[in-house]
């Protein structure tokens, strides 16, 4: 499970999700990559699952992955009555806004293949994603 290795303190506040990404929002380390659309928080099991998911559909690529939870979410129990204070953490989740990166996909693929892997990524993914390509250097 991805999560940090030590945090200053184990609980967080939600907070808002406002704007677009203003960096991690280009395709830097491979060919192709998978580029949020909706903000949310993606946790760190789906990110495991759509790691697994890019890695059986480009086999002889290399996949990289831009994001990183570092969000912890906590829940209380259920049936817990009021007051008892802020439950312990559940998960932890990376916070995407739109237009951030979160797989890309390099090392000599092919587009169709990429495509096809970066496909089965998105549909795992709780939020809308899109496939972009590496933009040319001006």
């Amino acid at each position: 499970m991805l999560m940090p290795k030590r945090v200053k303190w184990r609980k967080q506040q939600r907070g808002k999700i406002k704007g677009n990404a203003s960096r991690g929002n280009r395709v830097a380390f491979g060919e192709y990559g998978l580029q949020a659309m909706d903000l949310g928080w993606i946790p760190s099991n789906v990110i495991e699952a759509g790691r697994v998911a890019a890695v059986r559909g480009a086999p002889d690529g290399r996949v990289y992955i831009r994001i990183f939870p570092h969000k912890s979410v906590s829940s209380t129990p259920e049936e817990t009555r009021m007051g008892t204070g802020k439950g312990e953490p559940d998960y932890w989740a990376a916070v995407v806004k739109p237009g951030t990166i979160l797989f890309e996909i390099g090392g000599g693929v092919d587009e169709e293949t990429a495509k096809k892997a970066l496909n089965k990524v998105a549909h795992k993914m709780p939020i809308r994603c899109r496939f972009v390509r590496k933009e040319a250097v001006r």
